[in-house]
């Protein structure tokens, strides 16, 4: 079994395309990926087996999808250039079904009975703490591949996407520069909306912005209904006359 553990987490400050950062990261290796190859040189000839954990069922499916099928291809692409070090990429597929729980039973059990070395995997910052004590506990590496929340941070983890700090505080300065005076912050309720919206009053109203110009609304996974929020969201902008903008998470 070849596994990598790096002990340092990644914020990755500038945002690249997801098939970019991994096609740098398979042309590239890192250099524990070269000391961790030879430390495992008796297994030189298996495959590297990769992880991808990402829902294709489910509310998730039409997010994560892609990041499966995107995976698949590039390990196809470096398989096709001789794969890692001479050894090929082996991906070990799972489905979570959008199922915070499955993500954890579903990355220990990659972990544990076939042995990846790596996992690429997780959406929702609700799968992605599923899944974190279970890579911490059994030294797994986790790339995780959109932004979040920040507050968090492990050396088990990858983070490659963005924080507040650096994607929705400088959208809501870019639209205060432009005359936005009024707030709609609507997201999914889970802890990736409700924190990122809970840091955004707190900057908003350390601006002047009183609470009463800015308007939360959350929905639950999978809701269709959209009538009754968006005539909430049209009646609020008309208390301001129309002046107002939305960050939806």
């Amino acid at each position: 079994m070849l596994r990598f553990v790096f002990h340092a987490t990644c914020h990755m400050s500038r945002l690249l395309p997801l098939s970019s950062l991994l096609s740098k990261f398979f042309a590239k290796p890192f250099a524990f990926l070269l000391i961790a190859a030879f430390a495992f040189s008796a297994h030189a000839e298996e495959p590297i087996r990769i992880g991808i954990l990402h829902s294709a069922t489910g509310t998730m499916s039409i997010s994560e999808t892609a990041l499966r099928d995107t995976m698949l291809m590039l390990i196809e692409e470096q398989n096709a250039r001789g794969g890692v070090l001479g050894r090929q990429l082996e991906p070990v597929v799972y489905d979570p079904a959008s199922n915070w729980g499955l993500y954890a039973q579903q990355a220990r059990r990659m972990l544990e009975q076939d042995d990846v070395a790596v996992i690429f995997g997780c959406w929702t910052s609700a799968s992605r703490k599923a899944v974190l004590p279970v890579v911490e506990e059994l030294e797994g590496l986790l790339f995780y591949p959109v932004q979040y929340e920040g507050q968090e941070s492990s050396p088990n983890i990858i983070y490659t996407g963005a924080t507040p700090n650096q994607q929705a505080i400088p959208a809501v300065d870019y639209l205060r520069s432009n005359g936005v005076e009024r707030w709609i912050l609507a997201g999914t309720d889970y802890v990736y909306p409700r924190t990122v919206n809970r840091i955004l009053m707190a900057y908003l109203t350390s601006l002047g912005v009183p609470e009463e110009d800015i308007l939360l609304h959350y929905t639950p996974f999978g809701y269709q209904d959209w009538q009754q929020p968006v005539e909430r969201f049209r009646r609020f902008a008309a208390q301001g006359g129309g002046d107002c903008d939305r960050i939806v998470h």
